[in-house]
């Protein structure tokens, strides 16, 4: 659920609220009761991520993904013609 910001425009009082995003606004002040609340746009702390599941250990094998192998010189067609780099 997000966090909304609400500041009081009377007493100037600022809250933090987790609501649903179909919950209708608050506008009743807490502090000093009168209909003046109103949601604020925030800068938000960031995007926070909690419980397990969001962290590069938690998904695959943990191992490595094999190199592709290198092509010999003999399959790219270095021998051919003669002399084969891997004779000497």
């Amino acid at each position: 659920m997000p966090t909304y910001q609400y500041r009081c425009s009377n007493c100037g009082n600022e809250l933090e609220i987790v609501q649903k995003i179909s919950d209708a606004s608050l506008t009743l002040c807490p502090k000093c009761e009168t209909e003046s609340f109103e949601r604020v746009i925030s800068a938000s702390g960031g995007f926070l991520l909690k419980g397990s599941g969001f962290y590069k250990t938690d998904y695959g094998s943990g191992k490595p993904a094999p190199a592709a192998p290198t092509p010999s010189p003999c399959s790219t067609g270095a021998c051919s013609g003669g002399g084969c780099p891997l004779a000497k």
